[in-house]
């Protein structure tokens, strides 16, 4: 559910694993005006549905709609999954930090929470699933770099935990807060089709930090670009994307699915038009 929906790839990512599952059973766009959401939601029981995902502008709202909230949902300020309990009642889930952290195990399995600092690029809605994640593993500073400091300190109050620092930096400040960085992440826009290009000086980023993009159109960002000339591992944000529908799949299917070059081979190619 969404609006708009129609650029969401879910419908191939869940299609794909239906094929290849064997299940009858279908994932469906649903287009659904922002008044219009809580009769939609409070319909989906009633119509048989097992839930559902929600993209923008759907994510906040759903949280004061729902009959339970997961922690980690409840934690980022956001519910992208829906599961219909036995009784009709709704569930709202966040898979987003589930599918950052497997996304770099994924790419970059040598990777440690002890690495060092996480750099961390924006503090939209994805920012605050990337920060809780890396609160989760144990990664012990956090720095956020962006444009608004005051929207940067609500995510940092907002998942403050006792185990991680978590520190605010302006632009000007990218290059400090690069230096002796275990890990970098681009949670904004910028570097997205259509959107201003994120230009980064990495001189200060150690050589050996993995360097993640978030954007997934296109699939090598400039940044990410810039990244593997300098001999940094990269991540794009495609399995980001990938790894997060998996425990909706699991909840609403209850079939175990995974991540492999198959699939990823078939939501790249519904990008191909996009870029």
């Amino acid at each position: 559910m969404g609006w708009p929906v129609t650029h969401s790839r879910s419908p191939a990512l869940h299609g794909f694993w239906l094929d290849e599952t064997g299940i009858d059973g279908a994932y469906l766009p649903l287009p659904v005006r922002p008044q219009h959401i809580e009769q939609a939601l409070r319909a989906l029981p009633i119509l048989g549905f097992r839930g559902c995902n929600l993209t923008i502008p759907h994510k906040q709202a759903a949280l004061s709609l729902v009959d339970h909230i997961e922690p980690m949902a409840r934690r980022i300020g956001a519910v992208n999954t829906i599961v219909v309990g036995p009784h009709g009642s709704l569930e709202g889930r966040n898979t987003d930090a589930f599918g950052f952290c497997e996304n770099l195990r994924d790419a970059v399995p040598a990777w440690k929470a002890a690495a060092g600092p996480a750099a961390i690029l924006g503090a939209g809605g994805a920012a605050r699933a990337v920060v809780a994640a890396l609160t989760d593993v144990g990664v012990s500073e956090i720095r956020i770099v962006n444009r608004t400091l005051a929207r940067a300190e609500a995510v940092a109050d907002d998942l403050a935990m006792p185990e991680t620092r978590i520190t605010i930096h302006t632009w000007r400040e990218v290059g400090a807060a690069l230096r002796h960085a275990g890990l970098l992440v681009n949670a904004t826009s910028l570097g997205m089709a259509g959107e201003p290009a994120l230009m980064l000086d990495l001189s200060s980023l150690p050589p050996s930090t993995p360097v993640v993009d978030i954007v997934y159109v296109p699939l090598e960002t400039e940044l990410l670009a810039a990244a593997r000339q300098r001999g940094h591992p990269v991540v794009d944000g495609l399995g980001m994307l990938l790894h997060q529908g998996r425990p909706g799949f699991e909840a609403w299917f209850g079939t175990p699915v995974q991540v492999t070059h198959e699939l990823r081979a078939a939501i790249f190619a519904t990008l191909a038009p996009a870029r």
